[in-house]
């Protein structure tokens, strides 16, 4: 397949390029810069609504992964406003221009995340159950809105919602590492609330599962099928590094230090399970947080 891909140079875009290259797909990638555009690259300003319509023309797949990252920095008010746009306007856009080709692609595979399930306690959730409520919430809801035009044009449109992406190169668990390896690991507030995961392979496994199984559609959860509570995790952690980690950070504290950030990803729950994966066919890798941590780790 011929496959457009936008956020390209984040962690899990990286090596989805890599991946998809191996399986003998050509891979377009989409930059903000103008100075880089060549065979395999197209310029896109998804702030200024800027992106060619002949640029799309004869890609089978669009992959949509761009956006701020939401775990550096505290979320004043002007990093909630970039997170929004990020997502919104780009996903707006790229749905926008796929509906006016005369042929478009046949998917648009667009990455949203389970924080569109608001904290949840214990409760069980699939994609069959509602929005939650909070910042990041709404953020999806309206992320996952933004695609409607390619769906109303007849394109086959997956809402990816990726949960917490282990890998030691990006994302949360490269955070970790440092305070974990010198001992200073820690439980989370109560340390009860549910942390869905996955591994950056599966991961990567399952945007090609996306690609190519063709009743797939609508929103699919991308997590193991084994979420841990956020005391599990730690221990779990601290094992496979073989470093203590006895010392706990109350939620204040939590809230002093990483402000709304913390409520709505570190102390918020969330028990997914990646039902259409499942009933796909997909077969996870690494569905047990012990053997994934040790397959990454060492």
């Amino acid at each position: 397949m011929k496959v457009l891909v936008s956020g390209s140079s984040g962690f899990v875009g990286s090596v989805l390029q890599r991946y998809l290259c191996d399986l003998g797909h050509e891979v377009i990638r989409l930059v903000r810069s103008s100075s880089r555009v060549g065979k395999t690259e197209v310029f896109w300003d998804p702030a200024g609504g800027v992106l060619d319509l002949v640029e799309l023309k004869g890609c089978d797949a669009v992959i949509h992964l761009a956006g701020e990252n939401l775990a550096t920095g505290r979320w004043t008010q002007a990093k909630k406003e970039r997170i929004r746009a990020s997502r919104i306007q780009s996903t707006r856009l790229l749905a926008e221009t796929i509906a006016r080709l005369e042929s478009p692609p046949k998917i648009l595979a667009s990455a949203s995340g389970i924080g569109i399930y608001g904290n949840r306690g214990d409760e069980l959730l699939t994609e069959e159950s509602p929005a939650g409520n909070g910042f990041l919430a709404d953020i999806c809801g309206d992320w996952e809105e933004g695609t409607a035009p390619a769906a109303e044009r007849g394109v086959r449109v997956v809402q990816m919602r990726f949960g917490m992406i282990l890998s030691p190169q990006g994302g949360a668990l490269k955070e970790m590492l440092p305070p974990f390896r010198l001992g200073l690991g820690a439980v989370l507030g109560h340390g009860e609330q549910h942390w869905s995961w996955v591994t950056i392979d599966d991961t990567i496994r399952a945007i090609h599962h996306v690609l190519v199984s063709e009743p797939l559609s609508g929103p699919v959860n991308i997590v193991s099928p084994a979420p841990v509570s956020n005391r599990g995790f730690t221990k779990q952690l601290a094992a496979v590094l073989k470093r203590p980690a006895f010392m706990t950070v109350p939620a204040f504290a939590a809230r002093l230090i990483f402000g709304e950030m913390a409520n709505e990803m570190l102390l918020s729950s969330a028990r997914v399970q990646p039902q259409k994966l499942l009933n796909s066919g997909f077969q996870f890798r690494h569905s047990r947080l012990s053997e994934a941590l040790e397959n990454l780790l060492r």
